[in-house]
């Protein structure tokens, strides 16, 4: 046998009119000693064969058999076709069809010799050089064998270099059975893996005159032609693995990530439902998440120091709820409220308007860097929450508004607007400033600037109180104490709002007296609407108490009130002077008793 490694070797045999029935048998004879010293089978030699003349057909193809018993059935049953000799044609098909992977060839890459056996008895009927080369050139190794009447120019013109070991000339068919033996040396030639030292690191596979190396299963071929690599099945990313992909020896496995487990596909991962279990003891809700679970509670409830029950949250502080005064907390709802004197309206959220009093209310807002925008905004809205408390009109409260960070700047005067709808979109339109903290520049502007009769401050003599709210989030990089004291010396009630980071101690020095119903603070931009509760109590005065009651010095009402009350005080004045020269009478009186008495002693 033939144990150089796997061919692919097809036959092709001339069948044209010239070869009679006796010649065809020895040919037949031929093919199936060569056959019978091949080891065949479907990872050893395979072996096909075809037949021409003027036209050609396939007999079996390289994928058809794979025992000798099988094929030799096949040869037997040829018939031979005698017409033409059409050798040229009959390459062609070789090539452009014998030998592909379709009809049974190995893969080029898997080095497998692939090896055509023309024999034939005369000259071709059409041209062969072209054909021949293309096929040498395609990788088939081609053996020409003539027998008797066959042209030798054209058998070297189809074989493979060198010629002397490519190209055979049988004197008659009576000796191409003897010429087979000759062949079959010639076509295994020796085991060169056996003859020569060849380095493989797995398989050695012998071809005739040299032999090649393989690799096992999982690995491939280094470029070094000897030494074998596994091949990483996952590294061409075609694995479809959800997770993980683990090569093993050219195949692999797809793996989860912890808290997953492998679906029914072996490729995509399903997260492990840990709640499923039933043992989570949640008062409310069990959420699984990778590798465990935790309990959630439902809306208008808060999770405990327990992490597993579940009480009802201060949604007061939770949502947006919109109320104008107060918001109270119920057992999982909420209600508004308002000061007392006022009613709550319709949509019960808004309360009845500050109208018994009219004020002069300048508000100075803290627009540096470390406000942020998003947040700007949320003090934009702080302010516009104050102005709906407000009745505004140019007899009524008047507002004014002003920006600070590294400079200040008046973004509208308090004669400026006369209807909260006004003001509120001004507001809106603010643009933020960001840069530094000059809270004392701020306040300097306000005392000299805002509050002037120039900007829409009534005089002081209308007895219009001076409101200054001074919103801040941070330490001021200049001295605050002088012009917050001046604020307060010219009769500016002053109201302090801190939030976040500002300073607790210079919020109360720009605080007017009791400081404690002067200034406020929120630790947080988004949790600052108690602010305006707190706000509201004290510049909504109520309706006539003290120096809050505004009255024109005109009317004729306060004038009677005006002179009523000077009236009383003289009269006071005139008693308390004739007690008075009384007392001194009395007092004078004793004085010279007492003088007297000395006098008479001496």
């Amino acid at each position: 046998k033939c144990r150089t490694g796997p061919l692919d070797i097809v036959f092709v045999i001339d069948s044209s009119r010239s070869v009679r029935p006796f010649e065809f048998e020895t040919m037949r004879r031929f093919m199936m000693d060569i056959i019978g010293n091949l080891d065949v089978g479907p990872n050893a030699t395979r072996v096909g064969v075809i037949q021409y003349s003027s036209q050609v057909q396939n007999i079996f193809s390289l994928k058809t058999f794979f025992t000798r018993a099988d094929m030799e059935r096949a040869i037997n049953s040829i018939i031979p076709l005698a017409q033409g000799t059409m050798t040229g044609l009959a390459i062609q098909y070789a090539m452009n069809v014998a030998f592909t992977t379709q009809e049974g060839a190995r893969p080029l890459h898997k080095r497998i010799p692939r090896i055509a056996i023309i024999v034939t008895d005369g000259r071709p009927q059409d041209r062969v050089t072209e054909v021949a080369t293309q096929a040498r050139n395609a990788g088939i190794e081609i053996y020409a064998v003539g027998i008797q009447r066959a042209d030798m120019n054209s058998l070297r013109a189809m074989a493979s270099p060198p010629l002397e070991e490519h190209v055979f000339l049988v004197e008659s068919f009576e000796l191409i059975q003897q010429f087979a033996k000759q062949f079959q040396d010639k076509l295994c030639g020796v085991d060169m893996c056996v003859e020569r030292e060849h380095g493989c690191q797995h398989s050695c596979v012998s071809t005739p005159g040299s032999f090649y190396c393989e690799c096992n299963p999982g690995y491939r071929l280094n470029v070094d032609g000897k030494t074998c690599s596994p091949i990483d099945a996952c590294a061409d990313g075609r694995h479809g693995c959800q997770h993980h992909c683990v090569s093993a020896r050219g195949s692999y496995s797809c793996r989860c990530r912890p808290g997953y487990y492998l679906s029914h596909n072996k490729r995509s991962c399903t997260m492990i439902d840990y709640c499923s279990f039933g043992n989570h003891s949640c008062q409310h809700e069990c959420v699984s998440i990778p590798n465990g679970h935790y309990c959630r509670c439902r809306s208008g409830f808060t999770l405990q120091p327990d992490s597993k029950s579940c009480r009802a949250t201060d949604l007061c502080n939770g949502v947006d709820h919109g109320c104008e005064f107060k918001c109270v907390s119920t057992e999982g709802s909420y209600h508004c409220v308002c000061p007392e004197g006022q009613q709550l309206q319709a949509d019960g959220k808004t309360c009845s308007k500050c109208g018994a009093g009219h004020v002069d209310l300048v508000m100075v807002i803290d627009g540096s860097k470390s406000v942020r925008p998003q947040n700007f905004e949320l003090v934009k809205q702080f302010v516009n929450r104050i102005v709906d408390l407000l009745e505004v009109s140019p007899h009524g409260t008047r507002v004014g508004l002003v920006q600070y960070s590294s400079r200040v700047r008046t973004e509208f005067p308090l004669n400026k607007y006369h209807s909260a709808e006004e003001i509120k979109k001004a507001v809106m339109d603010v643009e933020y400033m960001e840069k530094g903290t000059m809270t004392g520049l701020a306040l300097k502007h306000m005392v000299e600037h805002s509050f002037s009769e120039l900007e829409g401050a009534r005089p002081l003599s209308h007895n219009i109180p001076r409101i200054g709210l001074v919103f801040t989030d941070g330490r001021s990089q200049d001295d605050i104490s002088e012009w917050a004291r001046r604020a307060k010396e010219s009769g500016i009630v002053m109201f302090a709002v801190g939030v976040g980071k500002a300073v607790e101690e210079e919020l109360r020095a720009i605080a007017s007296e009791p400081v404690e119903q002067h200034f406020s603070y929120s630790a947080d931009f988004t949790t600052m609407t108690h602010l305006v509760e707190n706000f509201s109590l004290n510049i909504c005065p109520e309706e006539g108490k003290g120096e809050t009651e505004i009255r024109s010095p005109c009317e004729c009402e306060a004038l009677v009130q005006f002179q009523t009350n000077t009236v009383a005080i003289l009269q006071s004045l005139t008693e308390k002077n004739i007690l008075w020269a009384r007392s001194l009478a009395q007092m004078t009186a004793r004085l010279e008793d007492l003088e007297k008495q000395i006098a008479n002693k001496k």
